[in-house]
Parts: structure tokens; C-alpha cells; sequence
């Protein structure tokens, strides 16, 4: 298993990349979030890789970073979720994006991903709530990661709202005046008060 591969940036097309190891070349398939972090061409960079090994091909997937990968790596497990999906959900959303619309069973962002229906969001739900866990004890990557949407959100639960109310109105609240958990819990509470009226 190729795990990482450090080398120099040669080619950045999205999905593809190409990265020059000492003479050697390796392709790569990248999510666009990993695109966003990569340097110029001819800068030196390093990714985290997966390789799907197919009957017709040797599939090498990089990420720009261990929790993007680990996460890609348990979606792959997820019943009708190929590595094209996979690439899909991670380049419409963040770790803490996907992760945060598990915690909350949130089926409408995941929808808004391309190629991703209501069914196949219902079923990711239901497993990666379950697979997201085993990953967070591991090492503390994925699912633990904390984000002030989540404890936004948690917070509002606390308060009687139900999760789906209190996601949307915290996203709905996070803007770019809004960054900390006490902000974003103020702004949901008028957009709940809002939806009231």
C-alpha cells in the first residue's frame, strides 16, 4: 500500500494530479478541498494516498491531509459508495462539513453534493454514524473534530430545539461576521425567533 508520496508538484488539473518522485511520476485523483491546498507547479508537495486496485487499473487517490483520507477510506465502506462518490462528497464538503451533517442527520447538504439523491444521503447517514465513531477513537481524526457549527448546534439541542431546526438555523447564521460559538448560537436563536413569528 502506497500511504504518502512527497515529490514535486508537476501537473494540477482538476481531479488530476501529477507528482514528480525522484524521476518517477505518480498520477493522482484529488478532491477539489485537497486542490485548494496545493502549491504552485514545481513546488515540492506531499499528500496522504489511497490505492484502489481494479481489475483493469491501479487507482491512486491523494489527500491533503491524514483526515481527509481516513475519512475517504470509511466511505469506501459504505454500501454503493465507490471512489468517485467519495471524491464527490469531499470536494462539496469539508471533514468538518460531512462530519458535522452526521452528527445532526443533516439530509439536505448532502443532497446539495453532485451525484448524491436523498436515498443515497439517508444511507450514509445511518452507516457513517456508526463507522465515524471507531475512526474518532482510533485517533482522534475524524468525528471528534471540533468546529463551532457543531457546538452551535449542540448547544441549541441543549436549549429544546430539535436537530434539524437548530443545524438550519445555525447555518443559516454562519456567515463571515460569525466565526465564534457564542456568535453563531446568538445569531440561530433570532433566525429561530424569526421562523416563529
Amino acid at each position: 500500500m502506497i500511504g504518502q508520496i512527497s515529490g514535486k508538484l508537476i501537473f494540477k488539473q482538476p481531479p488530476q494530479i501529477m507528482v514528480d518522485v525522484g524521476g518517477l511520476a505518480y498520477e493522482l485523483e484529488a478532491p477539489m478541498t485537497a486542490f485548494y491546498a496545493l502549491p504552485s507547479l514545481g513546488e515540492p508537495v506531499s499528500l496522504f494516498t489511497h490505492l484502489v486496485i481494479r481489475d483493469d487499473a491501479h487507482l491512486l487517490f491523494g489527500f491533503s491531509d491524514k483526515s481527509q483520507r481516513d475519512l475517504f477510506r470509511v466511505l469506501l465502506r459504505v454500501s454503493g459508495i465507490g471512489p468517485r462518490v467519495g471524491l464527490a462528497l469531499l470536494s462539496g464538503l469539508t471533514v468538518d462539513e460531512l462530519t458535522a451533517c452526521v452528527s445532526v442527520g443533516d439530509v439536505a447538504q448532502l443532497t446539495r453534493v453532485p451525484g448524491i439523491g436523498r436515498k443515497t444521503a439517508e444511507r450514509l447517514l445511518i452507516e457513517l454514524r456508526d463507522r465515524l465513531k471507531p475512526v474518532a477513537g482510533a485517533d482522534g481524526l475524524i468525528a471528534e473534530t471540533k468546529s463551532p457549527m457543531r457546538d452551535a448546534t449542540s448547544a441549541l439541542v441543549t436549549l429544546g430545539y430539535k436537530e434539524s431546526e437548530a443545524a438550519k438555523a445555525v447555518r443559516a447564521a454562519d456567515t463571515d461576521d460569525h466565526h465564534s460559538v457564542e456568535e453563531l448560537i446568538r445569531e440561530a436563536l433570532r433566525q429561530l425567533a424569526k421562523d416563529t413569528k
